[in-house]
């Protein structure tokens, strides 16, 4: 009986997977959420100095785990963000044009930590871009 082996496919290191790296929760009541979340899982949820309605949240998963941010709702709908590592936010915002989504906030540079653009899926789910960047500005 032969045997067959699976070629390993090589990633290029230069390409980052495309993997799940931070998500934002849009809370209208900030106080409320914190209480629920942090009574819930035991994350620590921390204000971040100069951002008035963004607070950290550290999931105290292993670092290969995502932490998130909680901030206030922006508007209707507006619910919990996913951000995914890819590459270059321009190539695939322009990518999920092409491919019938919507670019809801372009990109946008988070100073010496990179850049993300929050877009919207063909089934209107709501879902961000996010390439790392310590030159962004």
């Amino acid at each position: 009986m032969a045997t067959k082996t699976k070629k390993k496919s090589k990633k290029s290191p230069k390409t980052p997977a495309a993997s799940l790296v931070w998500f934002d929760i849009a809370a209208d009541d900030i106080g409320r959420a914190k209480k629920f979340y942090t009574s819930l899982f035991g994350w620590k949820i921390q204000p971040i100095p100069g951002m008035p309605d963004y607070s950290h949240i550290d999931t105290g998963g292993p670092d290969a785990s995502p932490d998130g941010g909680l901030t206030s709702r922006k508007c209707e709908g507006h619910g919990i963000t996913n951000y995914i590592n890819v590459a270059s936010v321009a190539r695939s915002a322009a990518k999920v044009e092409k491919l019938g989504g919507k670019i809801l906030m372009p990109k946008t540079a988070v100073p010496k930590m990179g850049y993300f653009a929050v877009c919207l899926d063909t089934e209107k789910n709501a879902f961000a871009l996010w390439e790392m960047s310590p030159t962004a500005k």
